[in-house]
């Protein structure tokens, strides 16, 4: 029998759940959209099929009573859920109760007030399911579990680290805990290489300036967000910013000594513009690149694949990102043109976010005590509001050191919130998942998540109450 591979103390919870998966006659496999749902599934996916484990694949916004009493209506006897299911144990246990099927969970979102036998959870061992182990994580730590015949199922933790990247998992640039002990396998494994690198997004794909200019995570003085003091600050290096065929060359096309080059000098720019030694810091971290993708494309860091990822299943198609996905991992990926029309979805995506980013900005936020939000109603649709709504802290008159909270209508009845904060307030005792899930219960929705990132679906109408509500437990939890 497998073990679970690089989390030992999930082992046996991982073995009891894998043994349930195999006296199945065959499985119905349920995930989130999300980065780390798709990457969830595709993982479970892979494991399922090498062990010979019959199943069907659906994906689910939001796992709520609705959805739950559509899955007991199936056939299947057997539904493992990955990226959420923890949160909604409260009614899937009732459905277990009665019969209508066996749960298998691989989560690491915050558990409901109830439990089933076969429940894979980081939070129930003392691991922070928001900076340890991801959904993606608890499936890997699953499919470890579920090794057959002498197979090796870590060249899954390549997946299984785009999970957690795309959930935010890292802390100061580099991912910690379980997560680690999953990208330290997939090092062995030869599917992942890992290097000290600059922290920031687009290495694989962007123009060198447009890398620059973007630059978010820590805001550089005269280069982020200003496309001349991005080319002026490259113009005086002794770098060339162009092919012979005049294309602007990435990071990735810039030699070891040019890499040096920028880095030496972009470190010489931030202390002499005299930016505390913390941000100066965040500029450098840990990269992550899947060895065997190609270079200069979208898959091959793991950041750039995570938001691939978002741009398919957050516009219903989830069938592409699972596609895309498992193209190197299982015969279950070769689906023609997955990988062309991800990149179509992506295109997309990014025109919506700039489009709810500049809406935002115009716009701007109304202020609590203790919480920040916005209404967007229909003009940004409401699978990707959280996204803008992390985008936007720190735009100006936008507090980064304020939850933000989003609003957007899901259908006639119904408005999705999203909220956001940051590690630092979480230190202070910020606990997203807990304010979402207690407001939302008091207007009549539900909801839940991570600290530092969460959710919830309220009733049209009920969105002044529940901005009271969710300052009040916010305040609560800061003081």
């Amino acid at each position: 029998m497998a073990s679970a591979g690089p989390v030992p103390v999930l082992a046996e919870r991982a073995v009891a759940c894998a043994d349930r998966l195999r006296d199945a006659e065959e499985v119905l496999l349920a995930s989130h959209i999300d980065a780390d749902g798709l990457t969830s599934a595709a993982v479970a996916a892979a494991a399922l099929e090498r062990a010979g484990i019959p199943f069907e694949t659906v994906f689910s916004k939001q796992l709520d009573a609705d959805e739950i009493a559509a899955i007991a209506a199936t056939d299947y006897e057997t539904v493992l859920f990955t990226d959420f299911g923890s949160g909604q144990l409260d009614i899937i246990a009732e459905h277990e109760a009665a019969g209508d099927f066996t749960p298998v969970i691989a989560d690491h979102h915050q558990p409901a007030d109830a439990d089933t036998e076969h429940h894979l959870n980081p939070l129930l061992f003392d691991l922070d399911g928001s900076s340890e182990l991801s959904g993606a994580g608890a499936a890997y730590v699953l499919a470890r579990a579920l090794e057959v015949d002498g197979g090796d199922n870590r060249d899954l933790a390549a997946l299984a680290v785009v999970g957690a990247v795309g959930d935010m998992q890292t802390t100061d640039g580099e991912l910690v805990g379980a997560n680690d002990r999953i990208v330290a396998e997939g090092v062995e494994a030869g599917v992942l290489e890992t290097a000290t690198d600059l922290s920031m997004y687009g290495k694989q794909t962007r123009p060198l300036p447009k890398m620059l200019e973007y630059a978010s995570d820590t805001r550089i003085p005269g280069i982020t967000n200003n496309e001349n003091g991005a080319l002026r600050f490259l113009d005086g290096l002794d770098v060339e910013l162009q092919t012979d065929a005049g294309e602007w060359r990435c990071w990735v096309d810039l030699t070891e000594d040019e890499q040096s080059t920028v880095s030496n000098a972009l470190f010489r720019y931030v202390v002499d513009k005299k930016l505390p030694s913390r941000k100066i810091d965040r500029l450098f971290g840990t990269s992550y690149v899947l060895a065997n993708e190609t270079e200069g494309s979208e898959l091959r860091d793991v950041s750039e694949f995570s938001t691939l990822l978002n741009a398919t299943a957050r516009y219903e198609r989830a069938d592409v990102g699972l596609a895309v996905c498992l193209r190197n991992v299982t015969d279950l990926g070769g689906r023609e043109g997955a990988l062309e029309r991800a990149r179509e979805l992506l295109g997309n995506h990014r025109r919506n976010l700039s489009q709810g980013l500049q809406l935002v900005k115009r716009e701007g936020v109304t202020k609590e005590d203790n919480v920040q939000w916005f209404h967007a109603e229909d003009r940004i649709r409401e699978t990707i509001v959280g996204i803008v709504a992390g985008m936007a802290v720190g735009a100006n008159g936008i507090e980064r050191g304020t939850p933000i909270v989003a609003f957007a209508d899901k259908n006639d009845e119904e408005v999705k919130v999203s909220a956001r904060g940051t590690p630092s307030l979480t230190r202070q005792g910020l606990d997203l998942s807990v304010a979402m899930r207690e407001a939302s219960q008091a207007v009549g929705g539900d909801g839940g998540g991570h600290n530092v990132a969460a959710g919830a679906t309220i009733p049209k109408g009920a969105e002044e109450e529940f901005v009271v509500q969710v300052n009040e437990i916010v305040g609560e939890q800061l003081e």
